[in-house]
């Protein structure tokens, strides 16, 4: 029986990482921190908090695959004293930590699910691919950066085939940070000034990547690649809240406010990371993954919007939140 490990399997992407691998016939083992009641009935093992000192035996014993998806996430407003270090404790020290670990224990393929943003911020003219060299510009891209030059390092020593995967922006069901705040938005009816937004954005559904994670824990020539993740197309911002609003069975209220008097407005407030987001392009080719793994991705881009729009829907009516003004 072939076992594999996921790390982060409780949140919102590990569980459909779980599900999908589940599908393809792997034993499923979920590394948690604290006790998650709720989950689906997989194998569990608490590991604590994951840094330099885990103590992953348990957790690796007769494990064939590691998914490393656990991490200290990027966030809006950063609290630590520093920031680099906080990111390095946990994105560095604890995925060569397990890395290590995974060696000791004969463990064959580490899938590590790195990000986009170690490859840079934004795209001008053309996609990013595996062949660029890395811009990371923050201290959570330069964490993501620095474990995959650690895990390729262990490796290289080991009998361990690692693959990395860095995708864009993941929505789905549950999906937080700023799509999550445009759902609520639209929901709610508020008019929102991206109308006038002309540019292109990779996303990738959750069940997408899922679909690329299982199938590098097991395809032949996966070993020792990294892979560049999205869907199908690509969005403008205007398309992707269109979208969500038709998933969501309201209209879309979008402004045509010139980007940039929304620039402005973002270093005014303060948000100028987040305006940058939303009003500029961010492309990634995953040609190689196609070419390499024939991989496609299994749902498209307006479907995984719909079931994402749909979810918010569900968890607002439950909750008792009005759906407009």
């Amino acid at each position: 029986m072939k076992r594999v490990l996921v790390t982060g399997a409780s949140g919102f992407i590990g569980g459909e990482v779980c599900r999908a691998l589940s599908e393809r016939g792997w034993q499923v083992r979920m590394a948690l921190r604290t006790p998650r009641p709720g989950l689906p009935d997989h194998e569990r093992v608490l590991v604590g908090e994951i840094g330099p000192q885990t103590d992953w035996t348990r957790a690796l014993a007769g494990v064939t695959a590691v998914v490393h998806l656990a991490a200290r996430v990027h966030v809006m407003r950063e609290v630590a004293a520093d920031p680099d270090a906080a990111f390095a404790l946990v994105n560095v020290k604890g995925t060569e930590c397990l890395a290590r670990a995974a060696a000791w224990a004969g463990v064959q393929r580490f899938v590590y699910v790195s990000s986009i943003k170690v490859n840079g911020e934004a795209t001008t003219g053309r996609p990013f691919t595996e062949l660029d060299p890395p811009d990371p510009r923050d201290p959570y891209a330069r964490s993501k950066a620095a474990a995959e030059q650690v895990l390729a390092r262990v490796a290289r020593g080991a009998a361990l085939e690692h693959v990395i995967v860095r995708p864009p922006l993941v929505y789905g069901p549950g999906v937080g940070g700023n799509l999550g705040r445009l759902l609520r938005a639209i929901r709610l009816g508020l008019p929102l000034p991206l109308g006038a937004i002309r540019n292109r954005r990779s996303l990738v559904g959750v069940w997408n990547l899922a679909d690329l994670l299982a199938l590098c824990a097991e395809h032949p020539a996966a070993a020792g690649e990294t892979f560049l993740a999205a869907d199908e197309s690509d969005l403008s911002t205007p398309q992707l809240l269109r979208l969500l609003a038709a998933g969501l069975g309201k209209p879309a209220r979008l402004w045509p406010v010139p980007p940039r008097l929304l620039g402005w407005l973002g270093v005014a407030a303060g948000n100028r990371a987040a305006v940058e987001r939303l009003c500029g392009s961010l492309q990634v080719s995953a040609e190689k993954a196609r070419a390499l793994l024939d991989w496609e991705p299994p749902v498209l881009p307006a479907e995984g919007l719909r079931r994402t729009a749909q979810a918010a829907e569900a968890v607002g009516a439950a909750s008792g939140a009005p759906s407009q003004f």
